[in-house]
């Protein structure tokens, strides 16, 4: 059984050692020139494990990183507790994503080494080790750290017992009124077996005693809709001057008042545990003649998933867990048991607190003067005159929202076609595309199914637009579809023209507050023509597989990335790339920047998650700089930068470098064709990314990471200058 303290086995893996010097030459047996090329070391082999770190343990090291924003003294108080609470909610989806999948391929048998050369079972044990150690670290953080803070700020998170006598009145009276009408206890005996313990739950489990003397067992499901830290009421005669908010764990309160759930009984003993499911589900996409029925039936059975976790707390005692650990069928390697509440994803309560002095300042996105509604010029001849570009979230959202609602009423406009990949709830997106239909526009909608963990909402939004009479696909066998394109046609004095917006995130307001991205809008004929025939391939039965401008996956990305890549290895120590992008795990595209390393090539690496590329690493890798920047904003934005001896390229789109994207997804990456967008992206955001010592983090061979010290904090720059940057 997994427990706290088992010591982490942290950068294992270490780098290759230096290459073996050369021999010198005899004076006394002079070689050939033949003979002394036949003495020199052979390079190594870039099949070697060695050169690679583990996917899973990569991921787990970003979560280092943004537990590193929480531990980080010059983060706001209230901002830390965010991402002490971001990082919690990080690894419940680890276990459900990442350590699920292995754990299925261990019991199906599956005998593939990862990219590092590890067995399944020697990844689940290596990624156990490590994740407990990290648990470890998110606690010492919370008990050692942050409490200890919160409480110097008057924000006390305090315990039932520590409760006087008038505050527990208080909040008993908020339990009885609020929470006990909620509570249904779920006794476990022979005619009521074990109640099905819905992922991710916070719960109690109880021993009763009877007069009798016999005893019982009970699970208490504590209420996921209240609030997880419950206000404890400010005393009457508390000054304004002491300014103390005290709270205790709904838990805490519910464990306090087991009595009343259970009266004639006596409780014995009472625990919370927390549990999280298997999450990764195939969707059986070729035995089913409907696709979204079959992601229906996938998300029910997500629900009843074995348990890949099982947290309890440190003082849980062992016949109680064994119960639990027995009937949840939950592996004795799964257990955690943790000092402290379970579940601290639970703190984002606090950050809704009136305390801006311990939070970020205020940030409102700006909108470019041509794309305000005080600008004379329409959107569309906006558009037609020059390439645009946004910035988000330093530029606002509004402008994509704007185009699509101008277009559903715009009586020029004759179709709009675009892919749906998450887009929240009350989308206007699909609001706009809604009104579009009223106004006689044809409109077709690809929306993707397979988002993970946003099925049911993509499936209310399908049949919303189906039924008012939007052409829906839902996706494609075999592929999910990733990209990020609309494509507006409309008719125009000197015939039919067609405008595109490609970009890097998805079409959803919310997120576009609080992820960097890029947008384009475009009227480039080429990209609209591309865009034209993408679409026909998404709806109907085209199998083109060459495309003038865009590069698609799973036809032509990777090729094409290949050869440019080639490009630059051509170009020697005059070749320069620099990619930026969420993970990089794809072995063939790690292998070829290896080449270029080789080559003399210089290589900035701006990749926010997993890594699994070792940088530094002598004739292999010594001219890569891998960087990670971990901030205020989730960097989501993907570009791609060839130096092409001075006639630069850079490509931007949705598609991160991994096998999934590369070859399992329908993505795109878009040139920037508009020389003073290439200048903006490279002159101005890149340089900006390479300039961080702030928020940077730079890769070790070993896989850890080394944080920034400087003051240079990327994304604070880009919110000072987000009004003055040039209107690309």
């Amino acid at each position: 059984m997994a427990t706290l303290d088992t010591k982490q086995k942290h950068g294992a893996n270490q780098a290759p050692g230096q290459k073996a010097s050369r021999p010198k030459s005899s004076a006394t047996s002079p070689k050939t020139a033949r003979d002394k090329i036949s003495t020199l070391p052979p390079e190594p082999s870039l099949d070697d494990p060695a050169f690679y770190f583990n996917r899973e343990l990569s991921l787990l090291e970003f979560q280092r990183r943004v537990l590193d924003e929480a531990r980080d003294v010059r983060n706001k108080l209230l901002e830390r507790v965010k991402f002490l609470a971001i990082v919690s909610s990080n690894l419940d989806e680890f276990f459900m994503i990442r350590l699920a999948a292995l754990k299925q391929k261990q019991k199906a048998g599956n005998q593939d080494l990862s990219i590092d050369g590890k067995t399944v079972a020697q990844q689940l044990s290596a990624v156990r080790a490590n994740v407990g150690g990290l648990i470890r670290e998110i606690y010492d953080c919370f008990h050692k750290q942050l409490v200890p803070g919160l409480s110097r700020a008057g924000i006390r998170i305090v315990t039932w017992d520590s409760l006087d006598p008038r505050e527990r009145e208080a909040v008993t009276a908020y339990y009885k009124e609020t929470v006990f009408p909620v509570l249904t206890p779920l006794a476990v005996d022979t005619g009521r077996p074990f109640p099905h313990i819905s992922n991710l739950s916070m719960n109690l489990a109880v021993v009763l005693n009877d007069t009798d003397g016999r005893e019982h067992f009970a699970r208490v499901k504590v209420p996921e809709r209240l609030p997880q830290l419950v206000s404890v009421p400010a005393r009457p005669t508390a000054r304004k001057t002491e300014a103390v908010k005290k709270f205790v764990w709904i838990e805490d309160v519910i464990a306090a008042n087991l009595e009343g759930l259970f009266p004639g009984l006596e409780v014995v003993e009472s625990y919370p545990f927390h549990v999280t499911r298997d999450a990764e589900v195939a969707i059986k996409e070729l035995e089913s003649d409907d696709l979204l029925e079959s992601v229906e039936e996938a998300v029910w059975r997500r629900r009843f998933r074995k348990p890949v976790r099982l947290q309890t707390d440190t003082g849980i005692s062992g016949r109680v867990l064994q119960t639990l650990v027995e009937n949840l069928g939950v592996d004795p390697a799964d257990v955690f048991r943790v000092r402290g509440p379970l579940d601290l994803s639970r703190l984002r309560q606090l950050p809704s607190l009136d305390r801006p002095e311990l939070c970020d300042p205020p940030f409102e996105p700006f909108i470019p003067e041509i794309f305000s509604s005080h600008s004379d010029e329409d959107m569309f001849s906006v558009i037609r005159r020059a390439d645009r570009l946004l910035h988000h979230p330093y530029h606002s959202f509004q402008p994509v929202v704007d185009l699509l609602r101008k277009a559903a009423v715009d009586p020029d406009v004759l179709a709009i076609k675009m892919t749906l990949y998450r887009v929240g709830k009350n989308s206007p997106i699909v609001k706009a595309l809604l009104e579009a239909i009223e106004n006689g526009k044809q409109v077709a909608v690809l929306v993707e199914l397979k988002a993970r963990f946003d099925e049911e909402s993509n499936i209310e939004w399908a049949r919303a637009l189906e039924r008012e009479g939007v052409h829906v696909v839902y996706g494609l066998v075999g592929l999910k579809v990733h990209c990020k394109i609309a494509l507006i046609v409309r008719r125009e004095a000197d015939g039919i023209r067609r405008y595109v917006h490609l970009g890097t995130g998805n079409y959803n307001p919310f997120t576009g507050r609080l992820y960097t991205d890029i947008s384009l809008f475009s009227a480039n004929e080429e990209l609209g023509s591309d865009a034209s025939d993408l679409f026909n391939q998404l709806t109907g039965y085209s199998h083109k597989a060459d495309f003038r401008r865009l590069l698609v996956a799973p036809k032509t990305m990777r090729e094409s990335l290949a050869d440019k890549v080639r490009r630059e290895i051509e170009l020697g120590p005059r070749g320069h790339l620099i990619f930026k992008t969420n993970a990089l795990e794809d072995k063939g595209m790690i292998s070829l920047l290896y080449e270029a390393s080789r080559a003399g090539v210089k290589i900035d690496l701006i990749v926010r998650g997993l890594c699994c590329l070792r940088p530094g690493i002598p004739g292999v890798s010594e001219n890569i700089t891998v960087r990670s920047i971990v901030g205020r904003f989730l960097e989501h934005s993907r570009i791609y930068y060839f130096g092409n001896d001075g006639k630069e390229e850079i490509y931007s789109g949705s598609a991160d470098l991994m096998p999934r994207n590369l070859d399992r997804r329908v993505e795109l990456l878009f040139p920037i064709l508009d020389p003073k967008i290439v200048r903006y992206l490279k002159d101005v955001v890149i340089d900006k990314y390479l300039a961080d010592t702030r928020k940077v983090r730079f890769s070790r061979a070993d896989g850890t990471y080394e944080i920034g010290r400087g003051a240079m904090d990327s994304q604070a720059w880009f919110v000072a200058h987000r009004t003055k940057t040039r209107e690309a």
